[in-house]
């Protein structure tokens, strides 16, 4: 219901391209959000989902995030945590468009899973090297396994809590951040400010289910007062921000 309602109120606030007045973020709603192209590595990306809704492996899940709504074991079949916590496919070519208008050199992405998003990102730019994190052990060993056997070579996955993983990141700078692993208040603002002083001017950091719950309501809207942010974009499942200093700061909120 709280989503119900929360999808409301953005329909009745959203606009699409024509009542974007900045022209960065007018150029990449229409030329990416909006792009119609049916690009060749969407076969790659529908073709790994596939195989995943076919997989009825059973894996026993360790969970460090909010949990789950719709599972009540942690021992839970591939196939069901490719169809109800996995990217859907449309979000997966938006990922990829993303990465391929921006053409990171460097992404993280906060829970791996089963690498749906992550195949996307690493599909995205070949230049791209993605760093990958996974909380439990089970679900990065099965998600190497499936990205070797689909040749997706740029991506570095590292197993563990995200606290310890990013420590070991202390030197390295992020174009692209993608937080898709922790959906409650407390671990997004504290994932962000670690991360914050790893972007630069043309860094952009995306944040899944933004309006999953009050608590990531209220998360979202306190990153988009950072002072280090000038540009927010809220799609509903998705929120974008931005750090381009040469821009004034606004909130977008657009429809896709």
């Amino acid at each position: 219901m709280f989503q119900i309602i929360e999808y409301i109120k953005f329909i009745f606030k959203s606009t699409n391209q024509h009542g974007v007045h900045s022209p960065f973020v007018y150029d990449l709603v229409t030329k990416c959000f909006y792009d119609k192209t049916k690009h060749d590595a969407y076969s790659s990306l529908s073709e790994y989902r596939k195989y995943l809704l076919k997989n009825k492996q059973q894996i026993k899940i360790t969970d460090f995030g909010a949990g789950s709504r719709v599972f009540k074991t942690n021992l839970r079949a591939v196939n069901s945590i490719a169809k109800t916590s996995g990217s859907t496919l449309n979000r997966a070519k938006l990922l990829y468009r993303l990465v391929r208008y921006f053409k990171p050199q460097h992404t993280l992405e906060l829970g791996t899973s089963l690498g749906i998003a992550t195949q996307a990102i690493a599909l995205g730019h070949s230049k791209n090297h993605v760093v990958t994190i996974e909380g439990c052990s089970n679900i990065s060993d099965f998600t190497k396994q499936q990205l070797n056997e689909f040749n997706v070579n740029n991506v570095t996955l590292k197993t563990g809590e995200f606290d310890n993983a990013l420590l070991e990141l202390q030197d390295n700078n992020f174009n692209l951040v993608f937080f898709d692993g922790n959906h409650n208040k407390k671990a997004t603002l504290k994932y962000f400010n670690l991360l914050v002083n790893k972007a630069h001017n043309n860094s952009v950091f995306i944040f899944d289910d933004i309006h999953w719950s009050k608590d990531m309501v209220e998360a979202w809207e306190i990153i988009k007062t950072h002072p280090k942010v000038t540009i927010s974009i809220d799609t509903f499942f998705w929120g974008l921000i931005f750090f381009r200093k040469e821009q004034a700061k606004e909130n977008f909120t657009i429809r896709l």
